[in-house]
This record gives C-alpha cells, structure tokens and sequence, in this order.
C-alpha cells in the first residue's frame, strides 16, 4: 500500500467534498447534494478507469472503505440519536396518519417495480431484493430535512414541528423494513443462526444497556463537560454494538443506530449534544466524505443504455410520485389545508443520505447490482435536489413570514375585558400559578389566561445532524407540563391559552410579544431573563405579579 497515495487521496476528497458542498449552499441546496456529487466525480462516470485507477487503485480501495465504514457507524449512531418519541407527543395521530401514507404508497409502488426489474437486477433473491428497493423509494432523511427547516426557520412553526414529526416515524419504519430485509438476506450465509439474535440483542440493548448509559448522565454533571474518558465509553460501546450486529449477520449499521437509540433522553441534552459536537469534526470533514467517494466509484453512468434511461424514468415516477401523492393525500385526509399538505409532501419526499445507505447496504449484502444501484443514486440525488425548488414553489419565504406572524397574532389573541398574561420560566416548577392566575382573573365580563413560555434556542448547530430534535422534544415535554397547567387553571376559573415557542433571544423577545398581547396583568417572575424590560413596556395601566413573592409589585396607575 502506498502511503503517500493514501494522503493524497484524502487530500482530494476533503477538498472537492468542502468545494461542492459550500457550491451547493450557495443554489440554495443542501450540502449533501455537492457531497454526493463528489463522490460521483471522484469515480468511474468522469474519471474513468485509466485516471481512477491511478488515483484511487484496488489496493487503497479496502482502507478507503473502512474509513467509510466508520464514518458510517458514527452517521448511523447520530441518527439514532436524534430520533426522540417526544418529537410526535401532541401530533401523533397526524403525524402516524401522514408518515403512513407517505411510506405505503411508495413502498407499494416500489414492490411492483422491483418485480418489473427483477428478471434483469435481482440476482436471485427476489424477497430481499423487493424489499431493499420498496425501503429505498419510500425514505425520507431526516437529518436533511431538519436542516432545511433550520436554514428557512420552518422549525418555528407548527408545519416545521409536523414535518419533522413526520419524518422521525418515516425514519422507524423505513429501518424496521431495511432491518428485515438485511436478515433475509443474511439468513442465507454461514451460520443463520445468528440472525436470530437480534430480537434478544434488541431487547438487551433497552433493558440492560440503556440503564448503564443513563449513569452517564450525573458523571457529566459533576464534571461539567464531556471529558475523553466520558467519549470513549460512549465510543467503545457504540462499536461494540456495531460488532455484534455486523457478527449476526444483521450489518453493522443497525448496531450503531441501536446504541444511539438507547442513549438517554431526559435530563441528558447537552450531553447530547457535546457528543454531537466532538463527531461533528471528525465525521463531516473526513469520513463521510470517505463514504461518500466509495459510494461513488461504484455508480458508473458511462455505459447506460436505453433500457437503463427507461428504468430510471419508472424509478423517478415511483419514487417522487408515489411519495408525493402519498403524504398529500394523507394529509388532506387529516384535513391540513391543501398548501401547507403540498409542503409536507415535498419536504418528505427529500432522500439523501438516507438512501443512500439503504443503497450501500444493499450492494455489500450483493442484493443489488451496481447498474441499479448507479440508477437508484441519481434517484437520491433528483429527489434531494428538487425539494429546495418545489418547496420554494408551493411555501415560498412569504408564507413562511406569514406563518409565524399568524403564531405571533395567535399569542395576542382576540379582544377580552381582562386578560392575564402569565410567564412561565420553567415548566417543570409551576406551584402555586394556577391558584394565582385564577385570582388575578376573577372579574366580571370576558376574561383569559394567556400561558407564555419562551425557551432559548441554539443558533449554532452541527453539521452531521440537524441538533435540533432534542430541542423539540424539550418543547413537546413543555407544551405538555404547560397544558397540565392550563387544566387546573380551566378547571375552576376562565378559559386559557398557551403559547409556548423556540427564542434566539428570550430575554429580548418576551417584552415584544407580551406588549403585542396587551395585557390588564403580568404575572411574572423576578428571575425570568428581560423582566425588567417587561415591567418598563407594561406602563400604567398594567398590573405585574411577582408570583415567588406572591404579591403585586407594580399596580395599575404606577410606573415601575
């Protein structure tokens, strides 16, 4: 092996990875898209064999893949991670209703395409086969659309929430069909026995490693940042778990995404997201790129014939229309309005790496051939490419302007004769404001409760996930405590709202919306950050209630 070759060739995988990459934002595409095309440039559709093979030669070609398969391992851990239940807490019918629509029909569609292609691509293994491109055409990737929401500021709005909602139950079923379909196909090798313990291995991943992980948890604390000894256990477990799987014949990539999976939730987000930090450099710089450029030397275009050209057009058909009719249909059944359903069918219909995988997957367990799988890559990267586009066409900036200035007219509300604004700093702790709320609220005439609660939001995020669904499930977990509120305060006392949104800026942006809700009271409390700004915007004719000294410290017709 040489060495000086293996430098070089890094060399230019990170540089042309970061080049397109930067050039795809630049169109107003994600990143992935230039990495994707990265990889195809670096390999035999440009580059042909004479170049390619100077470059990148047979011998190299093993350790280049197992920087790939690393970088995989670390990718898989990470999705696994961002998958959080509490994404759905609120929206679980909906998002159930929308993600299964958009999943069955494509995945339908793709069972009678792959029937169509079997007699050319299948190998003879007609179930596996089936099953690998039904999974492929019927994904969507979560981490791509979570950044498109993040980069348009989608996330703020309820269409933003819904949409990752969505995708996070796409995610699960799409990797319980790959699962299945990786065990199929592994069953058939030496020792098939070993398939068999997943389901065991599954079962003591949840029950007996999840409560170790959980450990991790106060060592963080007392220490106050993630030390190397904290990111090597975590490490050395997620390759164990990666090892297992790939030893049971189920692929390494179901271990990893297993063991972020059982990783803790509550009380364990900043460990979280100090671990996704440290990956960050490690796997968007070198080795996805790595994997991106393996992935690439087997999509070869330069021999695609007419019947190809014709596969691929049934294949884009499948794919972008069952997934598109799919979610749109769903979600007209669930009576979202027919603009805000043609935002959602597009913003699933995004692929990217996701597919990807599903597609590497395949051609390692040799369920697909590299024809089809050159054409299902082209597929990832229309369907990835067009999202940006098509979402511009049926949500463009404006409405998402008027989305969240609708979530900030609903914050203000209709007129009444007396409206009680309440601040809530922490969800959690909330004794004692409903008894207060309800005093404060006692009068003749229309009255409310208004419930706000502002939760800070990191502006910086990484590169390797969205770092965004451990925020959403801090919220789904505060929208419920905050509604638990607004039940005791309904329970014997006026109607309530609740307004509870992600703020760059609290301290700055909660004097702004409590003057927009024109308030006859603020109950608000000394140690929530911009009070003091709050009770200088209240004026006169506003009450403020300090509730952890459960008294009046600025009555009506005083100024602070």
């Amino acid at each position: 092996m040489r060495v000086d070759l293996l430098l070089l060739d890094i060399v230019i995988v990170l540089a042309l990875a970061r080049l397109l990459g930067a050039g795809a934002r630049l169109i107003g595409q994600p990143a992935v898209v230039g990495e994707i095309v990265a990889g195809i440039v670096l390999g035999p559709t440009l580059l042909g064999d004479p170049i390619g093979g100077e470059l990148f030669p047979a011998d190299l070609r093993p350790m280049l893949k197992g920087l790939a398969d690393v970088g995989l391992v670390l990718f898989m851990f990470v999705v696994g991670l961002e998958l959080d239940r509490r994404l759905v807490r609120g929206r679980g019918r909906i998002a159930v209703g929308v993600s299964l629509g958009s999943t069955l029909l494509p995945f339908g569609l793709g069972c009678l395409a792959a029937l169509w292609l079997a007699p050319d691509h299948d190998r003879g293994r007609t179930l596996p086969f089936v099953l690998f491109f039904s999974a492929a055409v019927s994904a969507t990737a979560f981490p791509v659309l979570a950044r498109i929401l993040t980069d348009r500021q989608m996330h703020r709005t309820r269409l933003g929430g819904l949409a990752l909602a969505c995708a996070a139950v796409v995610d699960v079923l799409t990797w319980t069909v790959l699962a299945v379909a990786v065990a199929i196909a592994g069953a058939g090798g030496s020792d098939p026995w070993r398939v068999a313990l997943a389901a065991p291995f599954a079962l003591v991943m949840f029950l007996g490693v999840r409560p170790l992980l959980r450990r991790l948890v106060p060592v963080h604390e007392r220490a106050g940042r993630l030390t190397p000894d904290l990111l090597a256990v975590v490490l050395a477990g997620l390759f164990a778990s990666a090892w297992a799987a790939e030893w049971m014949h189920v692929h390494f990539i179901f271990g990893a995404f297993l063991f972020g999976a059982v990783m803790p939730r509550a009380g364990a987000e900043r460990l979280n997201h100090e671990i996704l930090q440290r990956l960050e450099q490690l796997t968007v710089l070198l080795l996805l790129p790595m994997f991106f450029v393996v992935a690439g030397m087997s999509v070869d275009l330069t021999a695609l014939e007419a019947s190809g050209v014709g596969a691929l057009a049934v294949i884009l058909l499948v794919a972008i229309g069952g997934k598109l009719g799919g979610a749109y249909a769903a979600a007209r059944l669930q009576r979202i309005p027919g603009r805000q359903a043609a935002a959602l069918a597009a913003l699933l219909n995004t692929r990217g790496l996701t597919e990807i995988v599903i597609l590497s997957v395949g051609l390692d367990e040799g369920v697909l051939d590299t024809e089809l799988y050159s054409l299902m890559v082209v597929t990832a990267l229309v369907t990835t490419a067009m999202t940006g586009p098509l979402l511009n066409r049926v949500h463009p900036a404006r409405q998402v302007e008027r989305d969240l200035a609708e979530a900030r007219r609903m914050a203000a509300g209709p007129r009444v004769d007396r409206r009680v604004l309440v601040v809530v700093e922490d969800p959690e702790r909330v004794g004692g404001l409903a008894e207060i709320a309800r005093a404060e609220a006692a009068s003749t005439g229309s009255r409310e409760v208004l419930l706000v609660h502002l939760r800070p939001c990191r502006t910086e995020r990484p590169e390797v996930g969205p770092g965004l669904s451990a925020e959403l499930a801090e919220m789904a977990d505060a929208m419920a405590r905050l509604e638990e509120l607004a039940a005791a305060i309904r329970a014997e006392g006026p109607p309530v709202r609740v307004v509870s949104r992600f703020a760059a800026d609290a301290a700055a942006e909660l004097p702004e919306l409590v003057a927009g809700a024109e308030p006859d009271v603020i109950v608000i409390a000394s140690t929530v950050p911009g009070h003091a700004a709050v009770r200088r915007a209240a004026g006169r004719r506003v009450t403020v209630v300090d509730p952890t000294e459960r008294r009046v410290v600025q009555p009506a017709g005083k100024d602070i």
